[in-house]
């Protein structure tokens, strides 16, 4: 396997498990990419994992409700 396709894989890789890497690592990772992406990588990779993560994507789970507050104010 060609050295460009084995770093997609590792990319793909870390991308569909990074709920599951710690928050250092998730830091870590995001700011090396951020650095080789260039300019506008910051918010676009946000942007991108923000959609990916499971935790985020609209419907994967339901949504919290807000309990309506009642007449006495509580």
């Amino acid at each position: 396997m060609a050295s460009n396709k084995l770093m997609i894989a590792l990319g793909r890789a870390i991308a569909a498990n990074w709920g599951d890497l710690p928050r250092r690592a998730q830091r870590d990772v995001f700011e090396a990419a951020v650095r080789l992406g260039g300019k506008g990588a910051r918010e676009k990779l946000a942007v991108y994992l923000h959609q990916q993560h499971p935790r985020t994507i609209q419907g994967e789970h339901a949504p919290r409700q807000a309990p309506e507050p009642d007449s006495l104010g509580g």
